[in-house]
Order: structure tokens, then C-alpha cells, then sequence
């Protein structure tokens, strides 16, 4: 084919898609397989983030180099080892089927793509590849319920960096967060009703606890005016007001600390000790700021804090899976595309 031919079919298919809406769902990411080899480079792409570590590079990076490059990749290789699904990794398989089902709800006129901050299918790659094949009306849409400048903020500044270096600009929408969307409150509270339905509802009045773990964020974030810990306390209050439960039945706690500075609490872990050395007979935990299984609820909160929860005395723990590709999860997603993309399609 002539390089005029090419132009000219160039052409032909932005004209085709240059209409056509894209939703873009993105997760933190994941290493592409459960080994040191492969987490290591993972790790430096998400650690060299000025976002999620609010250091100087130049104190930084000897201590990321130095030091946790070189002994976290094949103690992090293990846990996920530990998760690992045939597919792959669990954060993966549910993210590419969570826009699987979102493209069938929207229908052959919208586009729907997943994409990663770090690792792979990398968010920047995606967005080229978008232009490439002539889409110019694009909705970024980070699967985080909770507005953080290191969760979501950072997928905001990676579409800005691939905006800066673009001639051809897309039109270009982001959704910021949606703590108190009307179908994520119900698919938790959906969650929680099969699960109570199953295996019987705690017993509240005698000191059972249901526990949300939300993903912890510095408590210097959090004194700079990061918005996070109110958004999640927000979504806290609504799911207990739709359960009808006494403020005494539910504990919102934070997980997944990382080094030695201050981070907001209380800590998920600390609170399973206490509860089963205080005598809780049961703790049922959800993870609401987890829009899919991965390392963090599969082995920290449902390996980890389970064992945790039973060496210092507590009889059942149960951890209560809300997201991946069930109904409510994919409603919320298919009601931020909606809300995204309104206008663009009838």
C-alpha cells in the first residue's frame, strides 16, 4: 500500500471513530507475573511517583534503589504468588472483565478499554493507541470510589503529561470520585445482605463488628488538605445508614501502611488484634475503596488480618467480597460511564 493509500485509509477510520465515545476504566496496576523479576520494575514505576511518595528524588531515590528495590520484589513475589489466578493477576482478570461487561450495558456505540497506571496495558499506551485508531472523545475513568491525590490524582496527571506532548488533542472528560454514588452504596449494601443471608447476621448487640477497610493514605496527605479520609467516612455513613446499623456495629479502619512515617488510621491490622483480645466473637470485613480483588484484599485482608484476627482470640472472620464483575459493581461503573459521556451519545 502507497504511503498516500495509508493517509487516506488514515483518514477514513478517524472520521469513522473520531465521534465515538471511549471510556477508559483504570486501576493502580499489577506486575505481569508473580516474581521478583517482574515485580521489581512494577514497584520503581510506582514508587518514583511524586504523587505517592511526597519525597525529594534526590533523598528518595537511594533509599528506593538502595534499599526496598533490592529486598520488597521477592517478598511482595511471594504474597503474590499466593493470589495468583490461572488467568493471571487477579487485579487484571476482573479489571478486563469489569469493562468487558461495561461495554456490553453501553452498547456497540461507545468504545470501552481498560488501562494501568503502572505496569501494563499502560494508560499512556492506551491513550496513544486511541489516537492512532482515530478516537478523539475519551473518557478517563479511575476505578477508585475515593478521591486521593495518589490514587486518582495521579492517573489525572498521567492523562495531563500525555496531553502536553500531543498535537492533535483529544476531548477529553475524568471523572474525580463518586463516594456517595447511588449504585455503589447498593452494591455494597447488596454484598453484605447475601453474605448476612448465607452465613447469619452478626450478632451487633453482643459485639460483633462489620469492619470497612479503606486503603490507608499518609497523615502528611491527609494534613496538606487531601480530601480521602472525609470521602471515605462519607461512603461509611451512607452504607450504614442503608443497613440500618447502630454507629456502635460498624469500624472504619485503613490498611496497607508503607514505611515508617505516620499514616492515617486506625490500622486494619492493630484493630483485628484488639478486637479479638477485647473478646469479639466475630468481625466481618469489606474493603469498599477496592473496586477489585488484588493483593490488598486477597492476601492482606483475607490471609493476614484473618490470621490475625484468630491468634488473639476472635472465632469467625469473614471477608465480604463486593466489586469485581458483580452486578452493583458494574452499575456503578456503567453510571459513571453514563454520567461521563453524557451528550456524546443520545
Amino acid at each position: 500500500m502507497s504511503q498516500s493509500s495509508v493517509q487516506v485509509s488514515q483518514k477514513r477510520m478517524a472520521a469513522g471513530n473520531a465521534a465515538k465515545p471511549v471510556v477508559v476504566i483504570v486501576n493502580l496496576g499489577t506486575p505481569t507475573e508473580p516474581t521478583a523479576k517482574a515485580v521489581r520494575p512494577y514497584l520503581r514505576e510506582f514508587l518514583s511517583d511524586r504523587r505517592v511518595i511526597e519525597m525529594t528524588p534526590l533523598l528518595w531515590k537511594p533509599i528506593l534503589e538502595g534499599i526496598i528495590l533490592r529486598v520488597r520484589p521477592r517478598a511482595s513475589a511471594r504474597k503474590y504468588a499466593t493470589i495468583w489466578l490461572d488467568e493471571g493477576s487477579p487485579l487484571m482478570h476482573w479489571t478486563t472483565r469489569q469493562a468487558a461487561a461495561v461495554s456490553e450495558q453501553l452498547g456497540e456505540g461507545v468504545e470501552v478499554r481498560a488501562a494501568m497506571r503502572y505496569g501494563k496495558p499502560a494508560l499512556r499506551e492506551v491513550l496513544s493507541e486511541l489516537h492512532s485508531e482515530g478516537f478523539r472523545r475519551v473518557l478517563v475513568l479511575p476505578a477508585y470510589p475515593q478521591y486521593a491525590a495518589s490514587s486518582a490524582g495521579t492517573v489525572i496527571d498521567e492523562v495531563g503529561r500525555w496531553m502536553l506532548g500531543a498535537r492533535d488533542q483529544l476531548e477529553l472528560r475524568t471523572v474525580r470520585s463518586f463516594p456517595d454514588s447511588a449504585p455503589y452504596i447498593e452494591a455494597l449494601a447488596t454484598a453484605l445482605d447475601d453474605s448476612w443471608a448465607k452465613n447469619g447476621k452478626p450478632h451487633f448487640n453482643a459485639g460483633d463488628k462489620l469492619v470497612l477497610s479503606f486503603h490507608s493514605i499518609p497523615e502528611a496527605m491527609h494534613k496538606a488538605g487531601d480530601p480521602y479520609r472525609s470521602e471515605c467516612e462519607h461512603t461509611a455513613e451512607l452504607l450504614r445508614i442503608r443497613l440500618g446499623l447502630e454507629e456502635s456495629a460498624m469500624l472504619v479502619r485503613f490498611q496497607s501502611v508503607f514505611g515508617p512515617a505516620a499514616w492515617i488510621g486506625p490500622a486494619t491490622i492493630d484493630s483485628m488484634a484488639e478486637l479479638g483480645h477485647a473478646g469479639t466473637r466475630r468481625v466481618d470485613v469489606v474493603c469498599p475503596g477496592f473496586m477489585a480483588d488484588c493483593l490488598e484484599t486477597l492476601e492482606e485482608i483475607n490471609c493476614l488480618n484473618r490470621e490475625t484476627f484468630a491468634a488473639a482470640g476472635g472465632s469467625e472472620f469473614h471477608y465480604i467480597p463486593w466489586a469485581n464483575d458483580s452486578t452493583g459493581c458494574v452499575a456503578t461503573l456503567v453510571e459513571q460511564a453514563q454520567r461521563g459521556i453524557a451528550g456524546w451519545v443520545d
